[in-house]
C-alpha cells in the first residue's frame, strides 16, 4: 500500500507538470521512478504502460476540440512508434548498471533542454492549423523523439513538440493536440517492446503503472487549475534544472567523480539554475509580446463578430422603410 501511494504521487507531480506545460510527463516521472530506487528499464516500461491511458484520453480530449491535424499524427506518430520499438529493445537487453547512466545521460539532455528551451526561448509562432512540414521533416523527428523517449524514459514531448513550436508553422493548440494523439502509437508500441524484453519482470511493473495512473488522474483538474496561475516559462524552467541536477548525480556516482570535481559541477549547475529561474521569472512579470499576425487575427476576429451580429439588424432597419414606402404608394 506504502509503495502504491507513492507511485501515484509520483504520477501526480508528473501529470502536474505535464498538465502545465503540455510535457515532460515521462522525463519527470522516470527520474522519480529512479530516485525512488526502480531501474532504469523498469521505469521506463511503467511510464510508458501507464501512458497508454492517458495518451488515448488526452487524444480523444484534443480531437474534440479539433486541436489535432492528422498529417502530423501519421507522419509523426508512425515513425514515433518505430523508434520506440527499437528504444524499449536496447534498454531492456542493458544490464541495470550499464542502463542507469544511459537513461541518466539522455534525461541530463533533455533536461537541459527544457531548461533553455523555457527559460531563454522565443515566443512560438501563430499561424496555420495544418501544417506545411512534410514526410522528410517529421519522419526523421518522430524516429528520433521516439527512440529517445523509449530509452530514455521519455522525451517524446521536449523533442517533437519543442522543435514543432520553434519553426513557428503550425499553431501551438494544433502542435501540442497532434503530439499528444500520436504518443498514443509510441506508448503502445513501447509497451511491446518492453513486454517482449521484460517478460518476467513486467508483470512487477503493475503496481507502478496502477500508482502513475491513479495519481494522473487525481492530478489532473489540479494542473488544468495549476496552468491559469504559474507562468509555463517559471515552471518549465524549474522542471529542467531538478531533472539536470537529480541526474547528473547519478552520472557523477557511475563515473567515481568525487571531491572538488563533483561540488564544481553541483555550483555550475545550481548558479546556472537559479540565473535562469531569475531571469524566467523577470519575464513572466514583463508585459507579454503579441505577435502581429495574432493582433491581425483577433481584430479580424472582432470586425467578423461585429459584422455577424449587426449585419442582421442593418437589414431590417432598411426593410423597414421600404416596406413604409410601398405602404405609401398604395394608400
Amino acid at each position: 500500500m506504502r509503495s502504491l501511494i507513492l507511485f501515484a504521487l509520483v504520477g501526480l507531480g508528473a501529470q502536474l507538470v505535464d498538465g502545465a506545460l503540455g510535457m515532460a510527463f515521462g522525463v519527470t516521472a522516470s527520474t522519480l521512478l529512479v530516485l525512488s530506487g526502480v531501474g532504469a528499464a523498469q521505469a521506463s516500461a511503467a511510464v510508458h504502460l501507464a501512458e497508454v491511458g492517458t495518451t488515448f484520453a488526452s487524444g480523444l480530449s484534443h480531437w474534440k476540440f479539433k486541436n489535432i491535424d492528422w498529417s502530423i499524427v501519421a507522419k509523426l506518430g508512425v515513425p514515433g512508434a518505430v523508434g520506440a520499438f527499437l528504444g524499449a529493445t536496447v534498454l531492456a537487453s542493458l544490464s541495470t548498471e550499464d542502463a542507469a547512466p544511459l537513461m541518466a545521460g539522455i534525461l541530463v539532455c533533455i533536461g537541459a533542454y527544457v531548461l533553455v528551451r523555457f527559460s531563454l526561448g522565443r515566443p512560438p509562432g501563430l499561424r496555420s492549423t495544418h501544417t506545411p512540414h512534410k514526410t522528410k521533416f517529421l519522419a526523421p523527428l518522430g524516429l528520433f523523439g521516439g527512440f529517445i523517449d523509449a530509452s530514455g524514459g521519455g522525451g517524446w514531448g521536449p523533442v517533437t513538440t519543442s522543435t514543432l513550436l520553434s519553426q513557428g508553422k503550425t499553431a501551438p493548440r494544433t502542435v501540442i493536440g497532434s503530439v499528444s494523439a500520436s504518443e498514443f502509437l509510441v506508448a503502445v508500441s513501447a509497451s511491446v517492446g518492453f513486454v517482449i524484453g521484460l517478460r518476467e519482470e513486467f508483470l512487477n511493473n503493475l503496481p507502478i503503472v496502477a500508482g502513475l495512473a491513479i495519481g494522473g488522474v487525481i492530478a489532473a483538474p489540479l494542473a488544468a487549475w495549476l496552468v491559469t496561475k504559474v507562468s509555463p516559462a517559471l515552471l518549465g524552467t524549474a522542471v529542467g534544472g531538478v531533472i539536470v541536477l537529480t541526474n547528473s548525480q547519478k552520472l557523477l556516482k557511475y563515473f567515481d567523480i568525487t571531491g572538488a570535481w563533483s561540488v564544481a559541477v553541483y555550483v555550475t549547475i545550481l548558479v546556472a539554475w537559479v540565473s535562469l529561474l531569475v531571469y524566467a521569472w523577470r519575464a513572466s512579470r514583463a508585459p507579454q509580446f503579441v505577435p502581429e499576425e495574432l493582433e491581425t487575427a483577433e481584430l479580424d476576429a472582432e470586425l467578423d463578430a461585429e459584422v455577424d451580429v449587426e449585419a442582421p439588424v442593418e437589414i431590417e432597419e432598411l426593410a423597414q422603410p421600404a416596406e413604409q414606402v410601398v405602404g405609401e404608394t398604395r394608400r
